[in-house]
């Protein structure tokens, strides 16, 4: 059986970043006053693509994709240098100048996943490691219609260095394909673990 190319990626070294070099993020030193009234300094990082008068940095996508044997959650592998693990993700993707949050995520959609479809609902902003860094996101639910021609036979529109393979999970078992995956030497993104869990918890509590 052939390794995907998702797979293939090889981790070469890591080490200090010239700031000169920096294109996507930087450190930064924060001063600020605790509440006592003490001076304390706090160390993060900052992205740099985040587009003027935006708000946000990028989407996270929740699609839901209705089949013969139930709904399932559209997901991805894709390998992550930071980490050197392939990581399981939803649809995901930053910001362009002068688009909107659900041009965005129908956008992403398109050219990770093939699929064609419509959004919905929008949450609140997110944040997603305010310790240590300032990266947030809205999370958007994109509807697909599966009945669409369009949609028969998705084909990702992938940029020269993404490496992604979609998947689909059903709903109903995503918490236990979860720590399967995890077991099998995935990473698994907190997103698509909170999904599984707040899933879990809603059965518990019957809501």
């Amino acid at each position: 059986m052939s390794t995907p190319n998702y797979a293939k990626s090889k981790f070469l070294s890591a080490g200090p970043l010239d700031p000169a070099e920096a294109r996507w993020a930087r450190l930064v030193k924060t001063t600020y006053l605790d509440p006592n009234g003490i001076e304390r300094t706090w160390e993060s990082a900052e992205r740099q693509t985040r587009p003027k008068n935006c708000s946000i940095d990028g989407v996270g996508i929740i699609t839901i994709l209705n089949k013969t044997t139930g709904p399932e959650l559209l997901l991805q592998k894709q390998y992550r240098p930071p980490i050197d693990m392939v990581v399981i993700e939803v649809p995901a993707g930053l910001i362009d100048p002068n688009e909107s949050v659900e041009e965005c995520a129908v956008r992403e959609l398109k050219e990770e996943t093939g699929y064609v479809g419509v959004a919905e609902k929008t949450s609140s902003v997110m944040y997603n490691d305010p310790g240590f860094c300032n990266t947030n996101l809205n999370m958007v639910h994109v509807r697909v219609d599966m009945s669409l021609p369009e949609n028969q036979n998705p084909k990702p529109q992938l940029e020269d260095n993404e490496f992604i393979e979609c998947f689909s999970v059903p709903l109903s078992t995503l918490l236990g394909e979860v720590k399967k995956l995890e077991n099998e030497g995935y990473a698994i993104d907190a997103r698509v673990g909170t999904i599984a869990e707040g899933i879990e918890l809603a059965k518990k509590l019957k809501l």
